[in-house]
């Protein structure tokens, strides 16, 4: 089920998790979980919780007047039965208002509509309207657009997760050993600690030897699981991975396909966990002392030594998005990545089509105009670009290819007319069939 949660909804179960655990508590109920809610709450959810006076601190303090607390700190702990009803209903409530995706709004949602927790009560003890705020939430899920300042802001529907993971043949064998794990533990789903201990198994793969290197080894990760309270059955049976678990493996993808690759590797994994910060494995590398800056760029460094093209044209479209003051890539930047890089078919097909960067910059400045976030080093990705990455994905995957070419990301961005990019492209005299036979053209030659 969690493979249809949201960031955002991925985040707030999580962290009422963690709050379960920081209070003592023996399992994640709804009072954790209202507690989540304020955290995780943006937009019209944080306005309607402002506008009652709540704040983190407040629900904080009413919570633990309800809600017993233990000097016991458990690693894992298991939903109760009121959270498990919550999470059942918000999937009910995003099928009947017809989303493919559980928004953070459905989970709120559905918590105001318990009446068997504290959750009522403690909201009691607020100026909160519990009817009005569930009238405007069901209106947001009927409806709900999130807006760009990009001009690229809708998202194309994303093929599932777990499909994507269980369809790799580079990570074929490390989950077939991880699943196997569960079948000699109490463990019903699957967690970090078991990905990261199936990759050490190999110990003769260069990634294993990269951890080892950082003083961890299937003796060493194991010892210290040994000392970490086992996770209890914490979902339906049908959930393959704990939440956390879950958020490394989102990250594990889409760094796949930033770094280029066709496939997700073992390495793709390692990174998306040491990227996500959170979980057993993670832990177990803070007990081990790794320092994880470190280790990520071990990890990259054989990777970038490789430069496959589509990792050269992420880099330059970033710097693209960083030379006009944007901190933002769209289509339009992974355009200029792509005439920048040179040496690809994409950029051949565009020299012969007489695109040249000057022209094409000039146009994208007009759109775009210049920002001020040149100082900020996180860039972010449109969700029009993300979704050319995908299809780049797709078509580098369909022809067998081990990764993403500059081909692939120039025919994913003519498959959308609307994407800046092809606007751009448009205003130059050109147009998705001549970019499309170009390609073709270049392939046969």
């Amino acid at each position: 089920m969690l493979e249809r949660f949201t960031e955002q909804a991925i985040n707030t179960v999580a962290e009422s998790q963690e709050y379960a655990i920081e209070l003592g508590s023996s399992s994640v109920g709804l009072e954790h979980l209202l507690y989540a809610i304020v955290k995780e709450a943006k937009g019209i959810s944080l306005r309607l919780l402002k506008n009652a006076d709540i704040t983190l601190e407040k629900i904080d303090d009413e919570i633990r007047r309800y809600v017993s607390q233990s000097a016991n700190r458990f690693t894992q702990i298991p939903f109760n039965t009121h959270y498990k009803e919550i999470l059942k209903k918000s999937m009910d409530l995003a099928n009947s208002s017809g989303h493919q995706n559980i928004l953070y709004e459905h989970l709120f949602y559905a918590l105001l509509s318990d009446k068997s927790s504290n959750v009522a009560r403690i909201l009691e003890g607020f100026d909160f309207d519990v009817y009005k705020t569930k009238d405007i939430l069901s209106k947001l899920v009927q409806k709900k657009q999130k807006k760009l300042e990009h001009p690229e802001g809708e998202e194309k529907e994303r093929k599932n997760l777990v499909d994507y993971i269980y369809d790799n043949s580079g990570v074929a064998p490390v989950f077939d050993r991880a699943i196997s794990k569960l079948s000699t533990s109490e463990y019903e789903i699957l967690g970090t600690e078991q990905i990261i201990a199936s990759i050490l198994e190999d110990k003769d793969s260069s990634l294993a030897k990269i951890f080892e290197d950082f003083g961890v080894t299937p003796e060493t990760f194991d010892e210290q699981l040994k000392s970490i309270s086992s996770r209890n059955a914490e979902y339906d049976k049908k959930v393959v991975f704990t939440p956390k678990a879950f958020v490394a493996m989102n990250l594990a993808l889409q760094t796949a396909k930033e770094l280029g690759s066709s496939k997700i590797l073992p390495e793709h994994i390692a990174l998306g966990i040491l990227k996500s910060k959170n979980g057993i494995a993670y832990e177990i590398f803070d007990k081990l002392h790794v320092d994880e800056d470190e280790l990520i760029n071990a990890i990259v460094r054989p990777i970038e030594k490789q430069m496959p093209e589509t990792l050269v044209i992420l880099k330059l479209a970033k710097e693209e998005a960083r030379r006009i003051g944007k901190k933002v890539v769209g289509t339009e930047m992974l355009l200029l990545g792509i005439i920048s890089e040179g040496a690809g078919i994409g950029a051949r097909v565009l020299n012969k089509l007489e695109i040249t960067l000057q022209d094409a910059r000039k146009i994208i400045e007009s759109q775009l105009g210049y920002g001020d976030d040149y100082f900020d080093n996180e860039i972010l990705f449109t969700k029009r670009a993300k979704a050319v990455l995908e299809k780049a994905w797709e078509l580098a995957k369909s022809k067998n290819k081990e990764r993403i070419a500059s081909e692939d990301l120039l025919m994913a961005i003519t498959s959308d007319s609307s994407a800046l990019a092809m606007k751009v492209l448009e205003q130059l005299g050109v147009d998705a069939v001549e970019i499309k036979y170009g390609i073709l053209k270049e392939i046969d030659r």
